[in-house]
């Protein structure tokens, strides 16, 4: 599991790489939980955090980009 400031010095690439694998690892979770097979249940809570970590951290950015461009034309 990535920490906010880890995931907050990946770029754009990386960061949309983690956050496929993340994805599917929690759909193979998913799968283990429904068939009764899953280790650890707290694995899932921890995945889809780690989830919204990333869509906070790409909304954050694309925030500020706005913001950037807004900037710039008022200028």
């Amino acid at each position: 599991m990535t920490k906010a400031p880890q995931l907050r010095e990946m770029s754009k690439e990386q960061l949309h790489f983690t956050l496929t694998e993340a994805q599917k690892e929690l759909f193979r979770l998913r799968f283990q939980a429904a068939t009764e097979k899953l280790d650890a249940p707290s694995n899932l809570r921890k995945l889809r955090r780690e989830i919204a970590r990333i869509y906070t951290i790409q909304c954050e950015r694309e925030k500020a980009d706005s913001q950037k461009t807004l900037v710039q034309t008022k200028s």
